[in-house]
């Protein structure tokens, strides 16, 4: 009678370590968003870093006369309070001593900080991770685990308090 019992217990404590659900970014839109977002041409880039109109320290610059889309703060509030897995690339805020990011930008694409307008609000995840990573190259994409919140904090929608946070040496395509 009391193994079934204790079968129960092992296989509860399982499933609550269980690793959270990998969602991906277009997860993060509103159906209007991600109709809106496969329909809108495609954003190219003009000139060098040095005259970019999207770029300018102190947060994540959207260039002039963007679609309605790319500056969408709607959400899913399926996702708010959720454990979840998310794979994306960090743009710096905070570091510690050491070089070990506690706070960052996660973005659906690398170069954004740079190269290309950075994505709308709602593809935008804040993160916090007290323990901090080492990032050496911003260009490997880092899997970040935690609660998602919708929460508009700077230039993000959402914001994840992470329990993990780790690279990702390949991403299947």
């Amino acid at each position: 009678m009391r193994l079934p019992f204790v079968v129960c217990l092992s296989l509860i404590a399982t499933l609550s370590h269980a690793a959270p659900e990998e969602v991906d970014w277009l997860d993060l839109l509103p159906a209007e968003d991600l109709d809106a977002m496969l329909a809108m041409p495609e954003i190219g880039h003009d000139g060098s870093e040095g005259d970019s109109t999207f770029y300018a320290p102190g947060g994540l610059k959207q260039q002039p006369n963007l679609p309605a889309v790319m500056y969408s703060t709607r959400t899913v509030a399926e996702l708010d309070e959720q454990a979840l897995s998310l794979v994306g690339y960090p743009v710096p805020l905070e570091r510690e001593t050491g070089s070990a990011l506690q706070r960052f930008f996660l973005l659906p694409y690398p170069g954004a900080c740079k190269h290309l307008p950075p994505p709308p609000p709602n593809q935008i995840v804040l993160v916090s991770y007290p323990a901090g990573i080492a990032v050496a190259d911003p260009y490997v994409p880092l899997r970040v685990s935690g609660t998602l919140k919708i929460q508009a904090q700077g230039d993000a929608a959402y914001t994840l308090d992470a329990d993990s946070v780790g690279a990702v040496e390949e991403i299947e395509l």
